[in-house]
């Protein structure tokens, strides 16, 4: 089992490193959800996001986007699964847990801390839920 700090991780790359890692049969526990970035302009980010939650139809059918942090990042890593649905894509999909914050069953163990980007235009995925 491997725990990743999302703290201040551009959300693509941290999608594909959990990706390749849950398809190679790694048990993944991304946390600090809240303090993964994503580039580019803030304005942008917000239009396009909150123009998919503001789309509506039947309550039954989807695609759903969440407010939440974590799933947020969570549906990130789905897309660079394979078919989440079946095979291969479901069982790496089944290893993903994803937090907000640092759970207490957590704490005092080695945490894998990948390289941070340097000063780009990027915002939280924690202010995408604040809004709206």
């Amino acid at each position: 089992m491997k725990i990743i700090d999302g703290k201040h991780m551009v959300m693509g790359r941290l999608a594909s490193l959990v990706a390749k890692l849950l398809l190679k049969g790694e048990e993944i526990n991304v946390i600090n959800c809240n303090s993964v970035i994503i580039t580019g302009n803030k304005k942008n980010i917000e239009e396009e996001f909150f123009e998919k939650r503001s789309r509506f139809g039947s309550s039954q059918k989807g695609p759903k986007h969440h407010r939440s942090s974590e799933k947020i990042v969570k549906r990130a890593i789905r897309g660079m699964l394979p078919d989440h649905r079946v095979g291969r894509g479901r069982i790496a999909w089944k290893r993903l847990k994803c937090y907000n914050e640092i759970p207490e069953e957590f704490k005092g163990k080695e945490v894998l801390e990948v390289e941070k980007p340097k000063k780009i235009k990027s915002i939280q995925v924690v202010h995408l839920k604040k809004q709206n």
